[in-house]
């Protein structure tokens, strides 16, 4: 029992960051926390791996990007027609919406790798020896697609016009 206490209880500080990475990652919000869902069974299955390993949210992350790169590979991923929309009333978040497809449209532009990286380091706030580990790559590689990835994000027309910069 201890174990599922102790997985539960890092699947609770976890979760929001873990959803969020999907998403930033490419997933909507409803795949982003079936994906992490499906990593995190898979981590549960294998937690005495997790709980061994030097950084755990590291290898978490790990599993996490080969679970949504497996989930990639699906022949079908998208919406099931409904008959009826549910109705949404609330404040005017239209600044927030802009702001939030801007970023998302600019991570799309980047590799898939760089991506993974942008989402790591600056979402995840992984160090780079977290994050390589997470990704299987040598500190080096992570700071090179890192760099290649700030400059693709910095040229971005949307998100430059968003900064208010000329």
């Amino acid at each position: 029992m201890e174990r599922y206490d102790e997985f539960s209880d890092f699947v609770a500080t976890r979760w929001p960051r873990l959803v969020r990475s999907a998403v930033l990652l490419g997933c909507s919000p409803a795949e982003a926390e079936d994906v992490v869902q499906t990593a995190l069974e898979l981590c549960l299955r294998k937690w005495s791996l997790v709980r061994g390993a030097d950084d755990r949210d590291a290898y978490v992350h790990r599993v996490l990007i080969n679970t949504f790169t497996s989930s990639r590979r699906r022949r079908w991923v998208g919406e099931r027609p409904t008959a009826v929309l549910p109705e949404e009333h609330g404040p005017d978040r239209a600044d927030e919406v802009d702001l939030a497809d801007a970023v998302l449209r600019a991570l799309r532009t980047l590799t898939t790798e760089q991506r993974a990286v942008v989402v790591l380091r600056y979402y995840a706030h992984l160090s780079e020896k977290q994050t390589a580990e997470a990704l299987g790559v040598a500190p080096g590689t992570v700071k090179s697609r890192l760099s290649r990835a700030l400059r693709v994000l910095a040229g971005d027309p949307d998100l430059v016009e968003l900064r208010g910069a000329p």
